[in-house]
């Protein structure tokens, strides 16, 4: 790791609606050490002007499927893991080439694979992980067709599958368990209907309370949280009840349950961009057309929910949700949001509210002293131009994860 020294850094972190004062940022051992005005540098350090830029700490995707290098969830499931590895790396390199050094992957990508990207030749985002979600016999990861009669075991260790079925407390609570022996840092719950399986509409609730309430009570027994896929009101209002924490997608919330949601202290993780692409580039990625067809139906809903849980003060944190080839649209989420919230807010999605849903505030989101060493360089002020953070990185310059410069235009120069 080098030591380094930014000098005038305007940070914009979300917590304010107009960039902070210039100061200077050290950087060394992968943290940040301290700020100050008129820092020296040592004789082997890395100094970078960021004079006439904007800085921001190292952005967070919140809801992210690196695994899912096919859109068709079925088709992926059946690629070999090899495949699957090389695909989800390549992936995970253009997320941080984009800005987003930290990204919580909401199913699919499990210990042994986070172990391995670890080790990986290139420069990744640090991977938060829940293993393989939970779902139920005809839920949300399930899927076979209504005719098929294939096990359901047949793809379930696969590393290019979603999640695993489980049906009834004891089978969920075992299941849950697996998915913490193996390295999750949290569980992740498919509590509703969903767009990309084939027999379960979005209305369909799935778990019972009883199933529900036992992976709440096995995620407080290691001091973790649940995660649930949720789009109606009235599964976002049952899961809530039940102790869920992160609340997922979330396009049919209502105004009275978004304000329960905020008074129990939940997060919600909108996904609009999803939905948006669904729609327009679904069916060329190999979507099937069932799914396709239910894309509307969520969204359609999907700025006025984000305006509901504003008003509710239910924090959001930024999630993309994209599969496969619709990947490259990951930063596209933020002109969606900024359309109908403040860009403050919209900045702080992937900064402060992404850090305290993973329980990592103080190491990720910020740059005070003592958080990782995760630092952009953007080339406009974000909070009047929210675009400068879209496509493919472009308005970013320079781009440093964990105390490593993994971009530097100034450098190549």
């Amino acid at each position: 790791m080098t030591d380094i020294l930014i000098t005038s850094a305007r940070i914009v972190d979300g917590t304010t609606d107009q960039p902070q004062d210039a100061v200077d940022i050290r950087l060394a051992d992968g943290q940040v050490q301290e700020q100050g005005q008129n820092l020296s540098p040592g004789a082997e350090t890395v100094v970078i002007d960021a004079k006439g830029q904007f800085v921001m700490p190292g952005l967070i995707d919140a809801h992210v499927h690196v695994n899912a290098v096919d859109a068709n969830l079925k088709a992926n499931a059946a690629l070999p893991d090899p495949i699957v590895t090389i695909g989800a790396m390549n992936q995970m390199r253009a997320m941080l080439m984009r800005g987003f050094t930290t990204v919580r992957d909401l199913g699919g990508a499990t210990g042994a694979f986070r172990q391995a990207m670890g080790a990986a030749p290139l420069a990744l985002p640090r991977l938060n992980i829940c293993g393989k979600a939970l779902s139920q016999t005809g839920g949300h990861s399930d899927l076979r067709g209504p005719f098929e009669r294939t096990p359901t075991e047949g793809h379930q260790d696969r590393l290019g599958t979603m999640g695993v079925i489980c049906d009834g407390v004891p089978a969920v609570r075992q299941a849950a368990r697996e998915q913490f022996r193996s390295g999750a840092d949290f569980l992740k719950i498919m509590a509703n209907g969903g767009v990309s399986s084939p027999t379960d509409p979005i209305h369909f609730l799935g778990f019972s309370r009883e199933e529900l309430i036992a992976m709440v009570e096995e995620v407080n027994n290691v001091g973790s949280y649940a995660a649930a896929h949720l789009y109606t009101d009235e599964a976002i209002r049952r899961a809530v009840e039940c102790g869920i924490h992160s609340l997922e997608h979330c396009n049919l919330i209502e105004a009275e349950t978004a304000q329960l949601a905020a008074n129990l202290g939940c997060i919600a993780c909108p996904t609009l961009i999803t939905y948006d692409k669904l729609a327009s580039e679904g069916a060329s990625m190999g979507l099937p057309a069932a799914s396709v067809a239910k894309v509307d139906d969520v969204r359609l809903k999907g700025l006025e929910s984000l305006t509901i849980m504003a008003e509710a003060g239910l924090p959001m944190a930024y999630g993309s949700d994209l599969l496969g080839g619709m990947q490259p649209h990951q930063s596209g989420e933020f002109e969606l949001r900024a359309k109908v919230l403040p860009t403050q807010m919209v900045i702080a999605a992937a900064t402060q509210i992404a850090a305290k849903l993973m329980r990592m505030e103080g190491k990720l989101g910020t740059l005070n002293p003592g958080a990782f060493a995760d630092v952009l360089l953007v080339k406009a002020n974000p909070l009047e131009n929210i675009s400068v953070l879209s496509g493919q990185g472009e308005g970013v310059s320079a781009i440093i994860k964990g105390g490593d410069i993994v971009k530097h235009e100034a450098l190549l120069a």
